[in-house]
């Protein structure tokens, strides 16, 4: 990771023609007035379409290299290929990496392998307040605009407004960068960033693809007994046939807290009624899963996963206390939140189950905590 000058970044200008690139050709002439190789740096963005669509895409790629700040349209350009190849070869930053990657590998199948974090680098810091938008005003007196915070990014053309918006997300991140890894370097903890950055992109690759057959059973789920939750999966499914139909988000049909209200009504011998918004043949569709789901026998109910439970263990339970306290202490010593240390769950785990210290811990919590 070379050091860059420091410099103070202005607004970028949004009006400027060539920052938005919706051609193959425009694509190729930036990937061939840019440079590549190890020792190229960029920072990168994403936006979605996630809070206006049924199955979320990837609608902009931010990018600055140099003196370039760009927009990229994957909606215009069917073949995003030379840019995945360009971004294999640099090193990309990002801030709060973990959706970016996840969108990227959705949608590429593939993740870079040179990812770095300035909001991971920020809180190994110490700061406690690691949003880019706080981050930049505290930096460099610069106050972002949130307008387009949630605005669809899946409409054409944009706005100047949000044009302006996505540039702001890239424009700052490389001198962020600089900025925190130098404290990084001076605190003696940048091999720590390091190896929590590449422990965050394999997470995301190793990330399981979400069960098709457990999706339904949102957070609230547990307090239901099999009839309750045999109501609960034919609602989800209902909802999710109905924002497939009119591709919107699934909480746009209607929210998790009213599917459970209904599946506890039902569950109880009650009756579950949608509110008169609704057009007829969504009332229709949506008595006939309820009905369909009464006369679902009661063998074929699904039943509340088995929880994990740790066996009462005095000793554990002591030296989980002693670990979280440790924790507690060292993180505030290093004036870090002690929770980047190691979770609480984590800790409680190896308390219970010390053989999964390397699969919960890293290198460098590990030997802070002397576990």
């Amino acid at each position: 990771m070379d050091s860059f000058s420091y410099r103070s970044a202005p607004v970028p200008d949004s009006s400027l023609s060539d920052s938005y690139i919706d051609t193959p050709e425009a694509l190729a002439a930036l990937l061939s007035r840019i440079p590549a190789g190890p020792g190229v740096r960029c920072a990168i963005d994403t936006e979605a379409d996630s809070l206006h669509s049924y199955k979320e895409k990837l609608c902009l790629v931010q990018l600055a290299c140099g003196e370039e700040k760009v927009i990229i349209d994957p909606l215009s350009i069917p073949d995003l290929s030379p840019l995945v190849e360009w971004l294999q070869q640099v090193e990309i930053w990002m801030h709060g990496a973990d959706f970016d990657m996840t969108l990227m590998r959705r949608t590429f199948d593939v993740i870079p392998e040179r990812i770095f974090d300035t909001q991971a680098a920020a809180r190994l810091c110490g700061e406690r307040q690691f949003g880019l938008a706080h981050l930049v005003e505290s930096v460099f007196g610069v106050t972002l605009s949130k307008q387009s915070q949630r605005a669809d990014w899946g409409k054409r053309p944009l706005s100047p407004k949000m044009i302006e918006y996505a540039l702001n997300d890239v424009h700052y991140i490389l001198e962020l960068a600089d900025l925190f890894v130098g404290k990084l370097r001076t605190l003696g903890r940048e091999p720590w960033f390091l190896e929590t950055c590449i422990d965050a992109r394999e997470s995301v690759l190793s990330r399981p693809p979400a069960d098709p057959d457990g999706q339904w059973r949102i957070t609230g789920s547990g307090k239901l007994r099999p009839k309750g939750l045999n109501f609960l999966r034919a609602l989800w499914l209902w909802r999710d046939g109905e924002a497939q139909r009119l591709d919107r988000p699934a909480f746009k049909v209607s929210g998790n807290a009213d599917l459970l209200l209904w599946a506890e009504a039902l569950e109880n011998g009650g009756e579950a009624r949608l509110n008169a918004r609704f057009p007829p043949s969504c009332h229709r569709r949506f008595q006939k899963a309820v009905r369909d789901a009464a006369e679902t026998p009661e063998s074929e109910w699904p039943r509340r996963p088995p929880r994990l439970r740790y066996e009462r263990n005095p000793e554990a339970e002591k030296k989980f206390e002693q670990l979280k306290a440790k924790r507690d202490r060292i993180g505030n010593e290093l004036d870090i939140d002690p929770s980047l240390l190691g979770s609480r769950s984590a800790l409680e785990a190896i308390c219970f189950q010390p053989d999964r210290v390397d699969e919960l811990f890293l290198n460098w919590q590990r030997e802070l905590m002397g576990i």
